[in-house]
């Protein structure tokens, strides 16, 4: 392509984008609100572990749950980056991949109304082997598409805003399926109950992108390669230092992760793990990564999301301090405040600097790149965590995060550059 062929895809690109932008933007932001609903259900660090532990009793069965959960998003990243980046649309296996995504999620729910024993706890591994799997695809087509829709002036209020209005509803949700669903044992198992109503919500946001979504054709792409040829072209990506140095603080930074499943463990083990208590700090969770996204989405707009980054690692860190502190409610309450309010600036900050390091055309590899790396340490880390605890107890996992967030805090202080200062195309 000449130059100014490559210069007038550009012009088109951009001429689509801002005339489709606000029929974009409403598509994103009702299929978001759903789907961070139904997803948070699942992935906030309260339901599943709890589900986990009342199955088996183990905390090391709770860090082989996360560790399942993500293993499969670190198989697939890669293979989904190699199968998009030289399409013109994505739409079309986005969908794909999220409704194999979805399936997974009824997978559990069926699971846990008609399987008992082992049958159901081998079950409930396939599924979160296969979910993570499909959302490991799914993050990277679902971001890809994001930067052919939206401009990356309007991204972070886009994502701050939709996050906001789905997980105050997630968070009043998870209060009731704690309360309610789960402790009273709806339809028989609160927990199946609680994940079929995560499957219905993520599916109307599915439907609702399917049909309004009006995607444009690629400005340029990649000549399609083999994923493994591809694959020999990764020391070229982390040729860019920033970008390079933005994927080891990522792997540190992801170790909070490897926390979650058992903060609510943790949590149990000082004031009695019921239903009422994973519904109450479900809640204090989710309501705070949802109040924070307000600030969140529009700070990094406006001055770069270097900045957001560094600021929800300050507030996981504090977090994680106060949780190891407290032994009565109004500590550990503060500290699933923190967390929340961190965890949100930490996923909206990273999945958004991704999308700004270096070419337009390498995004999706990019993407998957960084969601190996949370993958891999996300899988292993779990199951080394749940031993540790049943060993040792808290006090060494403790130590062992909060160390790893002091370095990735120093490492995006003073190695990686906002890259949004860097000269444009």
């Amino acid at each position: 392509m000449t130059a100014s062929a490559w210069q007038r895809a550009r012009d088109d690109h951009a001429r689509f984008m801002d005339e489709n932008l606000s029929g974009n933007y409403r598509a994103n932001f009702i299929h978001g609100v759903l789907g961070m609903t139904g997803f948070r259900l699942i992935y906030a660090p309260t339901i599943i572990p709890a589900y986990l532990l009342m199955l088996t009793g183990s905390t090391a069965a709770v860090g082989l749950g996360a560790a399942m959960l993500q293993l499969g998003a670190t198989i697939s990243p890669i293979a989904s980056g190699s199968r998009i980046e030289h399409r013109s649309h994505i739409l079309p296996y986005a969908i794909k991949v999220g409704s194999l995504m979805r399936l997974m999620i009824l997978c559990l729910a069926l699971s846990g109304w008609f399987l008992t024993g082992d049958i159901l706890l081998a079950a409930t591994f396939v599924s979160f082997l296969l979910l993570g799997f499909f959302t490991g695809a799914q993050r990277v087509a679902f971001q890809m598409l994001m930067s052919k829709l939206i401009p990356i002036r309007k991204r972070g209020r886009l994502q701050g805003y939709r996050n906001f209005a789905g997980g105050l509803i997630a968070a009043v949700l998870a209060w009731f399926a704690g309360n309610y669903v789960i402790a009273d044992e709806w339809l028989g198992n609160g927990y199946a109950t609680t994940f079929l109503m995560a499957f219905i919500l993520t599916s109307m946001g599915l439907f609702v992108l399917k049909a309004l979504i009006r995607e444009p054709a690629a400005a340029i792409a990649r000549p399609q390669m083999r994923m493994r040829d591809r694959v020999r072209e990764f020391p070229l990506l982390l040729q860019n230092r920033d970008f390079s140095a933005f994927l080891v603080v990522q792997s540190l930074a992801t170790m909070v992760r490897v926390g979650g499943p058992f903060w609510t463990v943790y949590a149990g083990s000082r004031l009695g793990l019921d239903g009422a208590l994973v519904g109450a700090l479900s809640f204090v969770f989710l309501a705070s990564d949802t109040v924070s996204n307000v600030v969140w989405g529009p700070l990094g707009d406006r001055y770069g999301f270097k900045l957001v980054y560094l600021l929800s690692l300050c507030s996981m860190l504090a977090g994680m301090i106060t949780l190891m502190l407290g032994h009565t409610a109004l500590p550990i309450y503060a500290a699933f405040m923190l967390l929340g309010i961190g965890g949100a600036g930490w996923m909206l900050a990273s999945t958004t600097m991704v999308l700004e390091f270096g070419e337009t055309e390498d995004i999706a590899m990019r993407l998957a790149m960084a969601t190996t790396v949370e993958g891999a340490i996300s899988a292993i880390g779990p199951v080394l965590a749940g031993l540790l605890v049943a060993m040792a107890g808290f006090a060494p996992l403790f130590a062992v995060l909060i160390g790893a967030v002091s370095f990735a805090l120093l490492g995006m202080m003073f190695k990686v550059r906002e890259p949004r200062n860097r000269p444009q195309d």
